[in-house]
C-alpha cells in the first residue's frame, strides 16, 4: 500500500513544482530575451531495509530552452539583438560575469553603459564601458560602441569600446534565480568574434504561451489524479483494517 503512497505523494509535490515553472514562464512571456524553463522528472528507488520495492519521484533537471525568440524592430539606437547564437556579457556588483540576451541598453548619468535593469555591460578587454558626455551612441554588428559628439562637430566619431560577446556551449550554461546565465565551472567565457548584433532591434521571449497554457491544464489534471490515488490508498488501508478486525 505504501508503494502507491510514495509514488503519488512525491509525484503530486513535483507536479506543483512544474506548475510553478509554467506560471513563471507565462509571467515572462513579454520579457526581452527570456529563455523558458523546463522540468524533467524520474523515478528513483528507495534504498534501505525492507524498502526494495519503493520508489519516489525526483526533479532530475531544470534546464532552459535555448530556442531563439522573435526579433522585434524598435528603431532605438541602444536596442540590440543577437543574430543567432551568442550572449551579451554583463558584470555584476560583486565582479562576477554573467550572460544575457536582453539587449535593451541605456547610459547611466555617470556615463556607464548598462542593461535596462541596471547591469553593467562588460568590455571585451575586461572592465566596463563608459561613454563620454554630450554624445550619441551607435553600436556596430561586432559590438563596437562608438560615440558621435552632438555639438559642435557631429562628424567626429570616437571608438568607446567593444561589448564582450560570447558563445559558450549551451550544455555548459546554468540559469540563475536572477534570470542570468553563468558557466557551470564558474569560469569566464572567451570572446567569440562570430557573434553578431542587430541594432535597433530586440529579441522577444521564446515562451510559447499556448503550450504553457495547455501544460498548466494538463498538470492540474495530473495533480487531481495523484490526489485520487492517495484517497484510494487511504480507503484500501481502512478496508484492510476492518477486515483484520473482523478476523480477530
Amino acid at each position: 500500500m505504501d508503494r502507491l503512497i510514495y509514488t503519488s505523494m512525491t509525484g503530486a509535490n513535483h507536479t506543483l513544482n512544474q506548475q510553478a515553472t509554467a506560471a513563471h514562464n507565462l509571467a515572462n512571456a513579454g520579457t526581452t530575451g527570456y529563455r523558458a524553463e523546463n522540468n524533467a522528472f524520474r523515478a528513483v528507488p528507495i534504498f534501505g531495509d525492507g524498502l526494495p520495492t519503493r520508489a519516489f519521484v525526483v526533479d532530475s533537471t531544470t534546464h532552459a530552452d535555448f530556442t531563439p525568440g522573435l526579433l522585434e524592430t524598435t528603431g532605438r539606437d541602444l536596442d540590440v539583438a543577437i543574430k543567432g547564437p551568442g550572449w551579451i556579457t554583463v558584470q555584476l556588483d560583486n565582479g562576477e560575469e554573467a550572460y544575457t540576451r536582453n539587449g535593451s541598453l541605456q547610459v547611466s548619468p555617470n556615463g556607464i553603459l548598462l542593461t535596462h535593469n541596471g547591469l553593467k555591460v562588460k568590455s571585451d578587454r575586461g572592465g566596463i564601458i563608459t561613454v563620454p558626455p554630450e554624445t550619441r551612441i551607435t553600436i556596430g554588428a561586432d559590438g563596437t560602441v562608438s560615440s558621435v559628439p552632438i555639438n559642435p562637430q557631429p562628424n567626429t566619431v570616437a571608438l568607446v569600446g567593444r561589448i564582450k560577446l560570447v558563445n559558450p556551449p549551451e550544455n555548459n550554461l546554468v540559469k540563475g534565480t536572477d534570470g542570468l546565465f553563468r558557466l557551470k565551472d564558474g569560469e569566464e567565457a572567451q570572446v567569440d568574434i562570430k557573434v553578431r548584433l542587430v541594432d535597433g532591434t530586440l529579441e522577444g521571449s521564446n515562451v510559447n504561451v499556448v503550450h504553457e497554457m495547455v501544460s498548466m491544464i494538463a498538470l492540474a489534471r495530473q495533480f487531481d489524479m495523484q490526489m485520487k490515488m492517495l484517497e484510494s490508498a487511504q480507503r484500501n488501508a481502512e478496508q484492510a483494517s476492518e477486515i483484520m478486525v473482523l478476523r480477530v
